[in-house]
């Protein structure tokens, strides 16, 4: 059964659409009818928040990456079946607003573009939140390299996030310039 806010969340076809621009690309971790490569406008991908715990420790902070204001970004919108949808919902934010966290992200419903057909829908997307104390805002790529090369967390280091966020999208057919600008002064190893 769902509540109003689960409806609320529902395009007219019923599905759920989820926005991912980062690891919910190649590690989304719910089920989904469809995946649909979509461009959102007004907020950019940036390795703009401090991770003390999935990328790194309050000892060695890692980097994540949120949706920051300004420019436009390249991703996927996953289609979730409306019977789905409260669980899917529940399951993101458990996975972006954990408890007993500092919120990082807000869950916003914004407009996006999906490129195949050129259809708007509104998505279920986790956008930075400029308040929290873990947002860095804009660090310089070389600072951002040299923390992603030290950074590891609960679910691995912050190097493979970076790297395996590069490779899918350019999977894609999306080359972030500024992630593979970070990518490039990585330590080999």
């Amino acid at each position: 059964m769902q509540d109003d806010a689960t409806r609320n969340c529902l395009e007219a076809d019923g599905h759920l659409y989820v926005f991912a621009y980062g690891s919910l690309i190649w590690r989304p971790g719910f089920a989904h009818v469809a995946a649909h490569p979509a461009l959102l406008r007004g907020f950019h991908r940036r390795f703009c928040l401090w991770s003390h715990h999935y990328r790194g420790t309050p000892e060695r902070p890692g980097l994540v990456l949120g949706l920051d204001r300004g420019g436009a970004c390249r991703g996927l919108a996953y289609a979730v079946a409306g019977a789905d949808a409260a669980a899917v919902l529940a399951y993101l934010d458990e996975r972006e607003l954990p408890d007993g966290f500092e919120q990082v992200y807000h869950r916003r419903i914004l407009p996006l573009r999906l490129l195949g057909s050129g259809r708007v829908v509104r998505a279920v997307t986790y956008v930075a939140n400029r308040d929290c104390r873990m947002y860095c805002g804009r660090l310089a790529p070389e600072r951002a390299a040299a923390v992603i090369a030290a950074g590891q967390g609960k679910t691995g280091t912050n190097r493979d996030y970076l790297l395996n966020t590069v490779q899918h999208l350019k999977q894609m057919g999306v080359q972030d310039a500024g992630l593979d600008r970070i990518a490039g002064l990585l330590p080999l190893g």
